[in-house]
């Protein structure tokens, strides 16, 4: 099963990932991970586009998205569950990743970028703050 978590940073997207690895043994690949399946990005992108593929009926892996380019990438069957959280927390979150710091640059990033996932075709949504993530894995559960 493939399944891609999508959402803005510090959305919860990770969090829920972890949640959903342990219970289906799943690997997870974060943004550009991909990269590393070779020395050129061309030949990575063509190896973990045919990785992507290959898990929709093989071993479970999870992508997990916070730009919207990859989102392209997806093939048909993949399951796709947005995660969402309201534009404060995610300064919050955001703020304590840079040690309590948030430049105005970034923050004026974070709330351009926020929504941009929102009007998207999606499996599931889940609310990155509340959420949870058994209810979820019950969810998925039942697709199988």
């Amino acid at each position: 099963m493939l399944i891609a978590i999508i959402g803005e940073n510090c959305s919860g997207k990770s969090t829920l990932a972890k949640a959903l690895a342990a219970h289906f043994s799943s690997e997870v690949v974060s943004g550009k991970d991909w990269l590393r399946m070779a020395k050129s990005e061309s030949e990575a992108s063509v190896l973990f586009r045919k990785k992507l593929q290959d898990a929709v009926c093989g071993a479970n892996l999870i992508y997990v998205i916070s730009e919207t380019g990859p989102l392209a990438w997806l093939p048909e069957g993949t399951v796709r569950i947005l995660v969402t959280a309201d534009l404060e927390t995610i300064k919050q979150r955001f703020r304590a990743r840079l040690h309590g710091n948030l430049p105005a640059p970034v923050e004026r990033m974070l709330e351009q970028k926020h929504g941009t996932f929102d009007d998207g075709q999606y499996d599931f949504r889940y609310d990155g703050v509340n959420g949870d993530p058994e209810a979820l894995i019950a969810a998925l559960e039942m697709r199988l």
